[in-house]
């Protein structure tokens, strides 16, 4: 699997960015989002259990927008 760069948070500082990239798998869409890690007792706690495979972490929207885009250009192209 391939990772391609949409976009990072334009508000980040080099080297802390959120970042979103899109996958080329073959068999569904799929991203990978680097974010900021929760580590937020009460946000955790509304979450619930999070399997020892996964994580969660924060994005800022504007790195969705990045996603919304690239949504919208590839319901485009169909």
């Amino acid at each position: 699997m391939r990772a391609r760069f949409l976009g990072k948070d334009p508000d980040s500082q080099e080297g802390q960015s959120p970042t979103l990239f899109a996958t080329d798998r073959t068999d569904r869409v799929t991203y990978i989002a680097q974010g900021w890690r929760v580590t937020d007792p009460q946000a955790l706690a509304d979450v619930g259990d999070v399997p020892d495979h996964e994580t969660l972490i924060e994005i800022p929207e504007d790195v969705l927008k990045m996603y919304a885009r690239r949504y919208l250009a590839m319901e485009g192209e169909r």
